[in-house]
Parts: structure tokens; C-alpha cells; sequence
């Protein structure tokens, strides 16, 4: 699954050859009173397997409702769903990337559903999921599944190490354990300097954020003590190993990197672990996963939570229907199904038990628990686009002042929030 930030015209689709967008004026109900609804899903959210079981399921269960589903790609989705929701003919649930759902709402393009939160099991929603969902204090996305990253790690290397990764609970147990590994030609962690993922969650853990907002103003605060905490602590962990400093986990692709080297941990998705092996058959039984530590024992350390949340376009004429499909793709039954034919994790921290059996979705669910999304404004987009994070963490690491360099970034974080907005 991709982790994704996705910026958001029928016009520009007609254009693109893609045809009108098909939606809520398309279908209309039947001469059976059966009402048929529009739904927008996204390439490999799901499989074919899933989503057809999933639709027999709930028209059997509900024989007044028909469901089309259409699959959409991830890029260029913002542009669509954007002409969409300004259309008079938009579907009627629409999923949507976690961080994008501000962007949408600010439109005033889709349905409040704020007064759904407590029947749809909001109390125990992700806050990585429902967070970014929310806008200005009232709620349009539903949760619908989640990812993050965790430690994958090589089961080998640990054990000629003698170490057990079970014990790794704090970051001081990590950065101990790292430093063992980091011997002879293993690197005990392969980190490229510009993974500014990472870098959130250790800033998170220290209370500090990326941006703050102040009144109607979002401020970048890289600068804070608590944000340069988080980045002294990226710089100790990067250095225990041979990580790039002026690329990030794509360049090159640190999977690849792990299959051909002695490198006994990453930071990724637990899908990682799939492509090292595939790249390496040797690896496949070597491989394990444990959470991001945190700075206690007490909980897993912070993550930035990717995935998807589920929205309903206030021109929908079938919203009734579109919150029952809602109300069963998020509901406990489907929730645990979907967790375990895609290795999500689950919208619910009381769902968890459901990817217990599978090491790497269950090292998800545990740092998913205390997991964050990035700062909660259309604004932040424009951020990602220029991305001064990943220019502020090179020059830390290649030898800058921290606190001049988080400062500089910290600016153009609140320029480009202005100018995004």
C-alpha cells in the first residue's frame, strides 16, 4: 500500500479520455424501489477477491441497495475528486488518502458526518485516521483501514548478535542493540538521511510537531527544543549505519539494499520484508518485525499512519444508502476480514487481535495505536511539494547547525502553508 499525501475537474477527466464522472445522477433508484449507489474505490486498496465478496455480502444483506463499484487511480485522484464533488453528478462514497480529506472538506463539497462518529465506533478509532478526517472541528472521513511503518529486521543477525528483538522496547534499548550490530561489515541500520517519516514519529515522541496552528495561522516548528530532540536522535540512529544522506527510502530502494548487503534492520511497511525477499530467497525465513521503539517502555514509538478514509459527497442524493455501505465496510465484521486478506490494520484499536497472528500486520497495529498524521490543513500539500524537511535533515546531517537549519525550514513550512491554503 502506498503511504500517500495526493493533491485534489470532471472537465480534466472528460479530457483525459477517462468519460464523465459517473455518480449519484447516473443510476438513480429503480422502478423496484432498489436504490442503486456510486462507489469510488482505489487501485489495490483492496482485491478483486475482497471487494466482490464484500459487495455479494452486503446486497444480500441489504436487497434494497445495489453497489457499483468503480476503481480509481491514485494519480491525479485529487483533480477528480475534486471536479467531482462540484459536480451535480458526484458518487455517493468516495475513498479517499487520510491527508486528503482537509482538502476536500474545505471545499465545502462533502457531507458532515459528525453526528455518525458514536454509532460508527468513533470512540475507538485510530487517531491517525480520524485526526486528518476531521476539519474544523466537525468530522467528513470515516476511518477505513491503515498502515505504518515498524523495524524489519534480520532474525539471523540478531542471534549471532545474541540479541533478542523482543527486548527491544525503548530507543535506548534500540540505539544499544543497533551499536552491537553495527560490526564488521553489517550495518546495524540501514536509515537514508532524508526518511522525514521517521523523523516525525521522533518528533511526536518528544511533544514536538512538524506545524502548530495559532488561530486561523500554521506555523512550521522544526525549531522547537522538543522537534531538535527528535532530530538529534534521527542523527545518532542514521549514523549506525552507511544510509545515504541526501536521499530517501526510494533512492535507492532500501529493500534492495537490505537484500544485498548485511544490513540487519529497516524502517518500512511490513511489505518491505516481501520485496527483500523476493529479491533474495535466501531471506525469506530471516526476516522478523517488531514496533518502533518508543522512549519508554510504556507504548511503541510514534508513526506517521497512511490509509484511507471513507467520505460521502454532499451532492450525493443517496447519503441513507451511502452510510449503510459505510456503516458495513467499517463495522467490526468487514473491518477483521478486510484486515486479514490485505494485512491492513484494522480502523479500530479494538479490532487489533485480528491481525495477531501475522507478525508484521501485528507490529503495525501495536505502533498504529499511537500513531499521527501530518498537520491537519489543506496547506500541508504544498509543504510535501517543496519539502523543506528532507534539504533540513541533509544539512544536519552532513555537519549543519541544527538549530539554523530548523529554523530556515521552519519558515519555508509556514511559507508554503500560506501559499498552499
Amino acid at each position: 500500500m502506498k503511504l500517500r499525501m495526493l493533491a485534489g475537474l470532471c472537465a480534466l477527466v472528460i479530457a483525459g479520455g477517462l468519460g464523465a464522472c459517473s455518480g449519484s445522477g447516473s443510476s438513480g433508484d429503480s422502478a423496484d424501489g432498489t436504490t442503486t449507489i456510486d462507489v469510488w474505490l482505489m487501485r489495490d486498496s483492496v482485491s478483486a477477491q475482497f471487494q466482490q465478496e464484500f459487495v455479494d455480502g452486503f446486497e444480500a444483506a441489504h436487497p434494497d441497495i445495489k453497489v457499483k463499484v468503480q476503481i480509481q487511480e491514485w494519480d491525479g485522484i485529487g483533480e477528480k475528486v475534486t471536479a467531482a464533488l462540484a459536480s451535480n453528478d458526484a458518487p455517493d462514497v468516495i475513498e479517499t488518502g487520510n491527508t486528503q480529506v482537509a482538502q476536500f472538506a474545505q471545499s465545502g463539497g462533502l457531507l458532515d458526518l459528525t453526528d455518525k462518529v458514536d454509532e460508527l465506533g468513533g470512540k475507538d478509532w485510530l487517531r491517525g485516521l480520524a485526526e486528518p478526517g476531521a476539519y474544523e472541528g466537525k468530522q467528513y472521513g470515516i476511518p477505513y483501514y491503515a498502515a505504518n511503518r515498524v523495524v524489519i529486521y534480520r532474525t539471523d543477525l540478531f542471534r549471532k548478535a545474541g540479541i533478542d528483538a523482543d527486548s527491544i522496547k525503548t530507543r535506548d534499548q534500540w540505539i544499544t542493540a543497533t551499536k552491537k550490530l553495527n560490526t564488521g561489515g553489517t550495518q546495524g541500520i540501514y536509515l537514508p538521511g532524508q526518511m522525514w517519516y521517521a523523523l516525525a514519529g521522533f518528533i511526536w515522541d518528544e511533544g514536538g510537531d512538524l506545524a502548530t496552528r495559532s488561530g486561523d495561522d500554521w506555523k512550521g516548528t522544526l525549531d522547537t527544543p522538543e522537534a531538535l530532540r527528535g532530530m538529534d536522535f534521527y542523527k545518532e540512529l542514521q549514523a549506525l549505519g552507511k544510509g545515504p544522506r541526501d536521499s530517501d527510502e526510494a533512492e535507492p530502494p532500501q529493500a534492495e539494499v537490505m537484500a544485498a548487503g548485511q544490513v540487519a534492520q529497516i524502517i518500512s511497511t511490513p511489505g518491505g520484508a516481501k520485496v527483500v525477499a523476493e529479491s533474495n530467497p535466501e531471506l525469506k525465513d530471516r526476516l522478523g518485525f517488531f514496533p518502533v521503539p518508543g522512549k519508554t517502555a510504556a507504548k511503541p514509538g510514534s508513526v506517521f499512519i497512511g490509509g484511507s478514509d471513507l467520505v460521502v459527497p454532499a451532492a450525493s442524493g443517496k447519503q441513507d444508502a451511502a452510510l449503510t455501505f459505510i456503516g458495513e465496510l467499517t463495522g467490526d465484521t468487514w473491518q477483521r476480514k478486510l484486515a486479514v486478506a490485505m494485512s491492513y490494520v484494522p480502523n479500530r484499536t479494538t479490532l487489533a487481535d485480528a491481525v495477531a497472528s501475522d507478525p508484521g500486520t501485528a507490529a503495525m497495529a501495536a505502533g498504529a495505536a499511537v500513531g499521527r498524521a501530518t498537520p491537519n490543513t489543506p496547506g500541508w500539500a504544498a509543504v510535501e511539494a517543496k519539502n523543506p524537511l528532507k534539504d533540513y535533515m541533509t544539512a544536519v546531517l552532513t555537519g549543519a547547525d541544527a538549530r539554523s537549519e530548523a529554523t530556515d525550514a521552519s519558515q519555508a513550512i509556514t511559507s508554503a502553508m500560506k501559499s498552499g491554503s
